[in-house]
């Protein structure tokens, strides 16, 4: 019998349910259930894949190709369940199918409201693909209030009445903001909260209390008290040293065990949370450290490259280092005066992430250079990975005018829109000028090692699949000349007709990936490629 958490969030937004989320559902998953975590995106866009960094942070890409919302990768990352299509869901693709379905007469004429129909699709949406599960954990995005939520909070409403007190609970995550001039923690907007949510039909079985000091016994109660639970359920949460602090704060505060109560199952042996320890005592107590420089695009925003920053920090934890990340911006490089050299002497490795549009390519390629006649640790992916081939083409391989068709047209197409792959639907068609949205190539491909190449050696394979989000790639009619300058095409997909990977066998680490690791990486399972990339920071950290 599958239950269902939740999870949402009152006063302001940016509080951290989707870590709580990641959190409790670890908690569950030590004491050895079957969990998953979805989250309901109130926004009208179908997904957001055409949403700018800056609004949204970075898009997190699952192996069967969805474009979803960075949460999931924190899903991902404390639960190493692999998130899928079917876990995030918005208002938009909601709409969309809706509205498809009344074009094709599927309502026989009803009329077409938000009850039942809109709050049907969302409550389909929660229970599909949940067979074999003992928790479904479902966030709900935005704040209690929202014009654009109330469909999904009375959804969640009605599957209280659909499936009983026994399978559904609601917790619900606030604030109690500190007033430094009163020296007192104000419990108001919590209750302000709860009483907005309460009107609405949903009474918070468990309260999560955001907060900067430790909440005192006696305002617990008073929450307890006005907001109708029981003062054992209201839970502070403070904040952490780190991320992957969390889970056993909650634990310790006893978040697990009051959902468990309120379900009515009586909690059995105490969590097995040895690995939160060992990761937690890794990042705590490094042996050394590292600086990594990202000259990257969207810099002033480090949700952009949310998962990126995660991946970095396993890679310490593989080499029990403390990563220092530098976000250096491409434009700064392109500017009179820019001085590279000034900027990335210090580093001990430098990454060029993902990226789309024609900004900061010129820094990056400076960069690139950089690194690779300095001999520095380099580290390219997607877009990085495109660059690198670019800057070799212009420096090496006498081809002055490379560039990519991403940027406009061009003599020496180095870089080009992919027309066509196959794909596990078939081949994919792509064009220039068509529809943006959910048009990359998208999800898990697999790419085939070249044999004693360096990432066969780092991966210990010779087939690796990898998510991809991409409508560019490098262009094969350049290999040649490109491995004549030492660029090596080190991994390609299985019909030998997309590069994957390129690699510079006489540089220390110099490796361009086309997909994105980093989606892939967790604490305890640091992914390969970016654990020896910080290996080779550790080792050029010593001879800076």
């Amino acid at each position: 019998m599958t239950r269902y958490i939740f999870i949402t969030g009152g006063v302001v937004s940016s509080l951290g349910k989707g870590l709580m989320a990641a959190s409790l559902a670890a908690l569950l998953q030590s004491r050895g259930y079957k969990v998953r975590i979805r989250k309901f995106d109130p926004y009208l866009n179908v997904d957001p894949g055409t949403m700018s960094p800056y609004q949204h942070g970075e898009v997190y890409v699952t192996d069967d190709g969805a474009e979803t919302d960075l949460d999931l990768g924190h899903y991902e990352r404390f639960t190493g369940v692999s998130a899928r299509q079917s876990d995030n869901v918005t208002s938009g693709r909601i709409y969309q199918t809706i509205i498809t379905r009344e074009r094709r007469g599927d309502y026989l004429g009803a009329t077409v409201q938000v009850i039942p129909h809109v709050t049907d699709a969302i409550k389909a949406f929660a229970q599909a693909d949940t067979e074999g599960l003992d928790f479904v954990l479902c966030e709900i995005g935005g704040t209690v209030g929202d014009i654009e939520s109330l469909p999904f909070i009375e959804a969640i409403r009605q599957m209280r009445n659909d499936l009983g007190r026994d399978r559904t609970i609601f917790v619900h995550v606030t604030l109690v903001p500190y007033i430094a001039a009163a020296g007192e923690l104000k419990t108001k907007p919590t209750q302000h909260s709860v009483k907005e949510l309460t009107a609405l039909g949903v009474q918070p079985d468990i309260l999560l209390c955001r907060c900067e000091h430790p909440l005192p016994d006696g305002e617990r109660a008073k929450i307890a008290a006005f907001c109708n639970v029981r003062k054992e359920a209201v839970i502070p949460a403070l904040d952490a040293k780190s991320i992957y602090a969390v889970p056993l704060q909650y634990h310790a505060e006893g978040l697990d065990y009051e959902v468990l109560r309120a379900f009515g199952i009586t909690p059995g042996l105490a969590p097995d949370l040895r690995r939160w320890d060992e990761i937690l005592d890794r990042q705590m107590n490094p042996e050394g450290e590292v600086t990594i420089g990202v000259v990257g695009k969207y810099v002033g925003l480090q949700d952009a490259y949310k998962s990126l920053n995660e991946a970095l920090v396993h890679g310490g934890l593989a080499n029990r280092v403390k990563v220092n990340i530098q976000w250096i911006d491409a434009e700064l490089f392109e500017e009179a005066g820019g001085d590279v050299a000034a900027r990335l002497e210090p580093l001990h490795a430098i990454l060029v992430p993902g990226a789309f549009g024609s900004r900061g390519a010129e820094g990056k390629i400076a960069a690139i250079r950089f690194a690779r006649e300095r001999h520095v640790p380099f580290f390219g992916i997607c877009f990085g990975m495109q660059m690198a081939c670019v800057e070799g083409a212009r420096n090496l391989c006498g081809i002055s005018d490379a560039s990519s068709t991403e940027f406009g047209p061009t003599d020496e197409p180095v870089v080009g829109i992919i027309e066509e792959w196959m794909s596990d639907e078939g081949l994919q068609k792509r064009q220039d000028g068509g529809d943006l949205g959910g048009t990359m190539r998208l999800g898990a491909y697999e790419a085939v090692l070249r044999g004693n190449s360096h990432v066969a050696g780092i991966y210990g394979a010779s087939h690796i699949s990898e998510r991809h989000r991409h409508r560019y790639e490098v262009n094969t009619a350049y290999r040649e000349r490109l491995e004549a300058g030492g660029l090596i095409f080190s991994g390609m997909s299985p019909d030998g007709e997309l590069p994957e990977i390129v690699e510079r066998p006489d540089h220390p680490w110099f490796v361009g990936v086309q997909f994105h690791p980093e989606l892939k990486s967790k604490p305890f399972d640091p992914h390969p490629l970016f654990a020896s990339f910080i290996e080779a920071a550790v080792k050029q950290s010593r001879l800076v």
